[in-house]
């Protein structure tokens, strides 16, 4: 028999964390696990787009389900579970791939607005969630909630990597970069 897709345990507007602690889905941990859930998703959307880079998109997609399972551990409880952990070999990775991308890349000399081709533009949507994302998870920080340090530092690095694979897409597709040229 199939497992029910539908529990109805949150038709009252809460929801169980890892560990099975109730919270409203208002709740800032839930907030920010499904920001990294949305990213995750646009993420495939942008994989799906491109003809390189499948691969490390598909690792960094492995990463943010790493970073959703800790977001949505209760932290009281997660030392006695088995959630995988992020390293900083992750971090390194995309650090190369973004010095990997912008050795083919012209100096940047202006602001980029988004856009010149719809593969780019999503990239750019996808940066904007991760950027998105990082946010939630500070504000966690700020509220004193726990949150593994290292999450941080990997949106902030992989909305960096997001930034660079757009303009390396453009390049790649010999799409004009849209310099923003602002209003004196």
């Amino acid at each position: 028999m199939a497992i029910k897709i539908y529990t109805k345990t949150g038709d009252k507007g809460t929801t169980s964390l890892i560990g099975g602690t109730k919270v409203p889905k208002s709740h800032l941990r839930i907030e920010a696990y499904g920001t990294i859930d949305e990213l995750n998703s646009y993420i495939g959307l942008c994989k799906d787009l491109l003809n390189e880079g499948k691969n490390i998109l598909q690792e960094i997609q492995d990463r943010l389900f790493t970073i959703g399972s800790s977001l949505a551990c209760d932290p009281q409880k997660e030392p006695k579970m088995k959630i995988p952990d992020l390293k900083e070999d992750d971090i390194t990775l995309l650090e190369k791939e973004i010095d990997r991308m912008n050795e083919s890349l012209p100096p940047m000399k202006n602001f980029i607005l988004p856009g010149g081709h719809s593969t780019v533009s999503h990239l750019h949507i996808a940066r904007c969630i991760c950027r998105r994302a990082e946010r939630c998870c500070v504000r966690l920080e700020s509220e004193k909630e726990e949150i593994e340090p290292i999450i941080v530092k990997y949106l902030n690095r992989l909305s960096d990597h997001l930034f660079v694979l757009a303009r390396y897409t453009s390049h790649q597709l010999k799409a004009e970069e849209i310099p923003w040229k602002p209003r004196i």
